[in-house]
């Protein structure tokens, strides 16, 4: 009966041991790509990163898996506070046709986020139908974007083969990780105090923060 028990007790330490090393890949994975996303062939505009709000970083969306005929991964959002970039919250992307190129089984997501985009982000789950999400302009098309404003409160990027390009993710849905959220920052932190800067961010965020602050300014 001892051994049950204690077995038992030690399951949640397992679980949270497992968590902790889940979200640390997730960050890891985070930022190699927020390093990676403005060398390389055709990369992410820096005059857009220099203006986005709020940027979100799914460095690993995968095709089929469980969820039959979809795509689905995990990730990391940031915003803009007067104090720096925000700890980052943990979400989810899942779609029915997030628009991964034909054969790939898997591809970077970044996703910039206007001042629209980060209320509506804030809400706790989001529906990005046509209104909501653009593929984002690389190149020439890019300056007459950020000449105009943004029209859409969230431009998409994929990158596969080396570089990046505006993604369809029409009809996908972005949700909180609330487990993984509330692990880290405690039961009662909402999504928007942790992108309003109310939330220290861990010590295992810092080189994300840091990547960030990097190519897209404080």
């Amino acid at each position: 009966m001892r051994r049950i028990l204690s077995i038992t007790a030690l399951l949640p330490l397992c679980a949270l041991a497992m968590w902790a090393v889940d979200n640390s890949k997730v960050l890891t994975a985070a930022t190699q790509t927020v390093q990676n996303m403005t060398t390389g062939g055709n990369p992410i505009p820096s005059s857009l990163l220099g203006n986005a709000k709020c940027i979100a970083v799914v460095p690993k969306l995968t095709k089929g898996g469980f969820i039959i005929g979809g795509e689905h991964g995990n990730g990391v959002v940031s915003c803009r506070t007067a104090s720096g970039w925000s700890a980052p919250a943990f979400i989810t992307i899942t779609g029915g046709s997030v628009g991964l190129q034909a054969g790939g089984e898997h591809q970077e997501i970044v996703l910039l986020m206007n001042n629209q985009g980060k209320e509506e982000l804030t809400n706790g789950h989001w529906d990005l139908g046509a209104e909501a999400v653009a593929a984002g302009p690389t190149g020439d098309s890019a300056g007459a974007t950020q000449s105009t404003g943004w029209k859409a409160p969230v431009l998409s990027y994929s990158h596969s083969s080396g570089a990046y390009a505006g993604a369809n993710l029409q009809g996908s849905k972005i949700d909180l990780d609330d487990d993984a959220n509330h692990n880290l920052y405690g039961p009662s932190a909402s999504i928007k105090s942790i992108l309003d800067g109310q939330a220290k961010a861990p010590e295992a965020a810092q080189s994300l923060l840091s990547a960030l602050q990097r190519v897209a300014g404080k």
